[in-house]
């Protein structure tokens, strides 16, 4: 696979020129023969790849797929990613992470599928998967944290979503506390952490992405058209997905370094900046009940502040957040 990636990641950065076998040769350390063969495989899973005598090879077009090759050939990570389990189906990629991470899959592993039959999102909650059209990935990561502040991980990876689809594609969007990033209300991404832990450490957490890339709006179930959508609706073109993936890996990767050495603070600071639900009146329905309050921003240990109409603050630490229309 190293060397379809590599081969890939050359014609890739080339473009507009023809890539000479000899080239490809001596920069891989592979035969003429080897790269003929890795050629006609990419050819086979949809690269249109031209080739001409004396000239060599040049990359016409690429199909939007999420394969291991696609996804490495563009990563500019040094730890998320560098594994990847691929899956064309899969119930969920938080199962298969989850049991990756038992066996002792390195931190950065990532599991990926092109379409999950069972995806779920908090609570339980079933989640729309359809084949071909988003990205359905689980990270695995093993921050030396107490627990307790696994749910952090959660904040953090909304704010990488948000800067990679930006520098993607240009979509502004936003961050609805916890886990959902939205774009003019209607939710593009959902984000699932879940632990393996002992009383006193993080062993892993998971860290599950569900992202609507290309859903058109007839695909989406008609109990979720009104309140979900996808980038490429959003962009109003079909948006590459690999590149997608890529740019949120290596947002995802600064923010988590930068907090392991400072802290959780200026992911506070980042995730409130692209909040779409403070200073205004919501609804948090919790296991103790519904508190009705104005949203004041982030406590340090990523809580939800509540002020209610008496001035008495409350910290949310997990419930469903209903938003008044804006």
């Amino acid at each position: 696979m190293a060397a379809k990636t590599d081969i890939l990641k050359m014609l890739s950065d080339h473009r507009e020129a023809f890539v000479s076998g000899q080239e490809l040769s001596e920069q891989l350390g592979l035969s003429r023969t080897a790269i003929w063969k890795h050629i006609n495989e990419l050819r086979k899973a949809g690269y249109e790849i031209v080739s001409v005598k004396k000239s060599g090879y040049r990359l016409v077009e690429k199909p939007n797929v999420l394969s291991e090759a696609e996804i490495q050939s563009g990563l500019e990570t040094d730890i998320l990613g560098q594994a990847i389990q691929y899956k064309d189906s899969v119930k969920s990629t938080q199962e298969v992470a989850h049991q990756l991470a038992r066996e002792g899959a390195k931190e950065g592993t990532i599991v990926v599928a092109d379409e999950q039959t069972g995806g779920r999102g908090r609570l339980g909650r079933p989640w729309h998967s359809p084949k071909g059209t988003g990205i359905w990935v689980s990270l695995i990561l093993r921050p030396r944290i107490p627990p307790q502040q696994a749910p952090q991980l959660t904040l953090l990876a909304a704010v990488g979503v948000v800067k990679g689809i930006r520098e993607a594609t240009g979509l502004k969007c936003d961050i609805k506390w916890p886990n959902d990033i939205l774009s003019h209300e209607r939710k593009l991404v959902g984000i699932l952490t879940e632990l393996q832990a002992d009383p006193d450490q993080v062993n892993s957490v998971i860290v599950g992405m569900g992202m609507n890339v290309n859903v058109k709006e007839t695909d989406f179930p008609a109990e979720l058209r009104e309140i979900a959508t996808s980038i490429g609706i959003e962009a109003g073109q079909e948006v590459d997905r690999a590149e997608v993936l890529q740019k949120i890996l290596r947002h995802t990767e600064i923010l988590y370094r930068e907090y392991l050495r400072e802290g959780f603070r200026f992911v506070k600071l980042l995730w409130e900046s692209h909040a779409v639900s403070l200073d205004r009146i919501i609804q948090a329905r919790t296991l103790q009940g519904t508190i009705v309050g104005r949203a004041i921003g982030l406590s340090d240990n990523g809580f939800l502040i509540l002020e209610d109409d008496t001035g008495k603050r409350h910290e949310i630490s997990s419930a469903d957040i209903d938003l008044p229309s804006a």
